[in-house]
């Protein structure tokens, strides 16, 4: 990502190049565009609300013409035991997009196959993003 004016461009291409993949973890400091960056993915999927990060409600509900966008946040997790009780698999399970913030955190729960997109912030604040595709 070397602008924010390219967001839009890069969110349209996660979505293009996740294919049938719906489970998406950003990875990054404080800072590096995560939010930004799922914000612009759920309106590239038709979400005409409001994005914002879901720290303090661990997942935010988004509705759209595909159906819901779930966007995770498990900053505040202190034990991977308070993502299973709030139901983690069943929004995994869903078939739905799932977008998670700081998911090293509950790194052990993640079902496998996912995209893993990491952002990180050099010099002079340019952005940049690495998207793994599964193996």
């Amino acid at each position: 990502m070397e602008s924010l004016a390219d967001v839009p461009d890069i969110a349209g291409r996660i979505i293009r190049e996740s294919g049938a993949y719906r489970v998406l973890a950003f990875y990054g400091e404080m800072g590096a565009g995560k939010t930004t960056l799922i914000q612009a993915v759920c309106h590239n999927l038709g979400v005409r609300t409001e994005v914002t990060s879901p720290t303090f409600a661990l997942v935010n509900e988004y509705s759209a013409a595909g159906g819901p966008v779930y966007h995770l946040d498990f900053y505040r997790i202190a034990k991977v035991s308070e993502a299973l009780d709030f139901g983690i698999d069943e929004y995994f399970d869903s078939g739905n997009w799932c977008l998670m913030e700081w998911p090293e955190k509950v790194e052990e729960l993640l079902p496998g196959p996912i995209i893993r997109l990491y952002l990180e912030v050099g010099p002079g604040g340019r952005r940049k993003l690495n998207m793994r595709m599964p193996d």
